[in-house]
């Protein structure tokens, strides 16, 4: 059975809600950032991964899966009747990663400045604005459509969830309104709240 290392909240939300989207059987180790990264299970997670960071999601092979964009690729072409990614080798995937890449370079990598205690107050008000502006890139991608490449939900939906909750949750950041929109779409949707639920959240 795969095992995913996830961390309450982090970005480890995005596989952790592909995995339930794709009904692929799972189970869950949490890290604990807080507490020299124990995990649930025991021992630490630099034990599983050298990297130290979630996600990590252990196949069913005893292989390590490490890096989000791939992990939830990987996790889509488990179950393709899903259709949580287009068919490898078509146009419509290089959409996709296209997106993936996006949300994980220029919206992802952008919240950096903001958790860092010792970053200087000039360069969080520079990661606030320009994190505004490649939102607003992300609305035009939702602004005709219900999802990001069109109309199935694909895993590159389920990162952008993951950013838009931060956005607005932790950073307390407004979002334009095809976004908001967008971000109730995906909040409703029954795998995102299992998942939100399962890692300790409270769902209304």
């Amino acid at each position: 059975m795969l095992k995913l290392y996830y961390a309450s909240g982090s970005c480890s939300l995005s596989p952790h809600i592909a995995l339930r989207e794709a009904g692929v059987p799972f189970e869950l180790d949490k890290v604990d950032l807080l507490r020299a990264k124990r995990l649930e299970s025991g021992g630490t997670f630099t034990s599983v991964s050298e990297k130290g960071y979630v996600p990590a999601l252990r196949l069913d092979t005893g292989e390590l899966l490490t890096e989000g964009v791939a992990i939830v690729q990987y996790i889509a072409d488990l179950r393709p009747g899903k259709k949580l990614a287009p068919p490898p080798g078509s146009f419509e995937r290089v959409r996709l990663q296209e997106w993936l890449n996006f949300i994980a370079t220029e919206l992802h990598k952008g919240f950096a400045p903001l958790c860092a205690k010792q970053a200087p107050e000039d360069d969080k008000r520079l990661a606030r604005e320009q994190l505004a502006s490649r939102l607003t890139l992300l609305a035009r991608g939702v602004a005709d459509k219900p999802f990001l490449l069109g109309e199935t939900f694909t895993v590159a939906d389920g990162y952008a969830f993951y950013i838009l909750r931060t956005w607005t949750r932790v950073m307390r950041g407004t979002l334009p309104v095809e976004l908001a929109a967008y971000f109730d779409r995906l909040s409703s949707r029954p795998a995102v709240r299992q998942a939100l639920q399962a890692e300790g959240f409270t769902v209304p």
